[in-house]
């Protein structure tokens, strides 16, 4: 039962994962998921806003691709998440009030993972004053600390030690929370990562640190780079460690919840790797002929496609239909084509802009304490 796709403009993502050669014995292993006690309580509504999700961050995507390749609307880099989805959605759904989110470059689906309107996402691609950073941002620096959601970091690794100090911030002010910090495979041997994993476990911290691991550290195989299970490596910190599938939303709703208890209830870090995979090259940049084959991506799209996945499980449980599908699909496609409509029409920031949201005193100099000039002409 494949989500519906346009055959006049379906993209290669829309027309793999609606194909009849999906193999449906996988998603029935899935499933298997569904019976933990976090998925079990699940409504058919919120199965349904789940689901909703994962398809509006692929539509939401897939329209940067226009926007970027045809339309040139987009510059600079442009990581998408594309074959991800289930890991920031099905992460971010165990969230509670006082848990924190922070990520790196590939920030599309947890920004909308955690509720931020596609509008000032689809602006700050085009670097409009209305995007969620004035503009300033891009693709690798969405924002919105109303969400507790703390970005998008351009630096490689660079987020894992702030995911840290979000978890110390909580622990110091005596609430109960967590903070989720997610990074890439790719930045597991930065010398930085292993700074924040060694005081998260000499303080206590409560903190999951989650590797999203795709294979590929850009153009290199995790194979090629990283020795050893990465996060077996936990052990190294006495740390608890695990690892799961991240095509299977229910069994990642399982993993997180499990280390988000451990750090809420007994304030204790922990890693979870999650198995994932990339459809596109590590940015729209990147051509992605030289270190893979194209059989390697199609094998995964016939087995493991997250949203196709989900889906299948969802109708076997008499949560989804066709009519319901279609009407899904069609929305989450209108609301990508009006996010970039409203970014076509929104200003550009202003030269005057360039020194604003710089410096917090320049910004409010009624409560300016520092002497002195701060910028220079």
């Amino acid at each position: 039962m494949p989500f519906p796709s346009s055959k006049k403009s379906a993209t290669a993502e829309e027309k793999s994962t609606g194909s009849k050669d999906f193999d449906g014995a996988v998603s029935a292993a899935v499933s298997k998921s569904a019976q933990a006690a976090i998925n079990v309580k699940l409504t058919a509504e919120q199965k349904i806003e789940f689901y909703r999700t994962m398809l509006r961050i692929r539509r939401f995507e897939e329209r940067c691709i226009r926007s970027y390749a045809q339309e040139r609307k987009i510059g600079g880099f442009l990581h998408l998440y594309i074959g991800q989805e289930a890991v920031a959605v099905g992460c971010c759904s165990v969230m509670q009030e006082n848990d924190q989110v922070i990520t790196a470059y590939r920030d599309h689906g947890h920004a909308i993972a955690v509720g931020m309107p596609l509008n000032p996402l689809m602006a700050e691609l085009y670097g409009k004053v209305t995007g969620c950073s004035k503009g300033k941002g891009g693709s690798m620096h969405f924002f919105d600390p109303s969400r507790r959601y703390w970005g998008g970091h351009g630096i490689v690794g660079g987020q894992v030690p702030l995911g840290a100090g979000l978890a110390f911030g909580l622990k110091y002010k005596g609430i109960k929370g967590a903070a989720l910090t997610f990074l890439g495979d790719g930045a597991v041997n930065q010398g930085a990562v292993h700074e924040a994993y060694n005081l998260a476990a000499l303080w206590d911290l409560p903190v999951v640190f989650i590797i999203e691991n795709n294979g590929y550290s850009m153009g290199t195989s995790q194979a090629r780079s990283s020795a050893g299970d990465l996060a077996k490596r936990a052990e190294g910190y006495n740390m608890a460690w695990d690892v799961c599938d991240g095509h299977d939303f229910y069994q990642v709703r399982e993993a997180t919840e499990k280390f988000l208890a451990l750090a809420r209830e007994k304030s204790k870090p922990s890693i979870l790797e999650i198995k994932t995979y990339r459809y596109r090259g590590h940015s729209v940049s990147d051509p992605d002929s030289t270190y893979r084959d194209k059989a390697e991506i199609e094998e995964y799209r016939r087995t493991k496609d997250p949203i196709q996945l989900f889906q299948n499980t969802l109708v076997a449980e008499h949560v989804l239909n066709d009519a319901l599908i279609e009407k899904i699909d069609t929305e989450a496609k209108e609301e990508a084509e009006n996010s970039a409509a409203f970014a076509e029409a929104s200003p550009y920031p202003t030269v005057e802009d360039i020194s604003k949201d710089v410096y917090w005193e320049e910004d409010n100099p009624s409560q300016k304490k520092s002497q002195g000039r701060i910028f220079f002409d």
